[in-house]
């Protein structure tokens, strides 16, 4: 963490802005920072991620809420 501080598991949403589609992402497993909020995702929620968004783009909606429990 950039502040120092300790983290805590726990989850959050991730938005990711791709020109022509936001696509957001509820229930993303995470640590986050208990002083700043700064958010850390391990190696295999990132791929999870880079999956679900990758998918999300192929539909080409305007906004795409996913939840992450209920596809990973």
């Amino acid at each position: 963490m950039k502040c120092g501080a300790a983290t805590e598991k726990g989850f959050t949403t991730s938005v990711t802005d791709l020109d022509n589609c936001l696509v957001i992402v509820r229930n993303v497993p995470c640590f986050k920072c208990s002083e700043c909020n700064e958010v850390i995702y391990t190696g295999d929620v990132v791929q999870q991620l880079e999956g679900i968004i990758a998918s999300a783009k192929k539909l080409m909606q305007e906004i795409s809420i996913i939840d992450y429990s209920k596809v990973a």
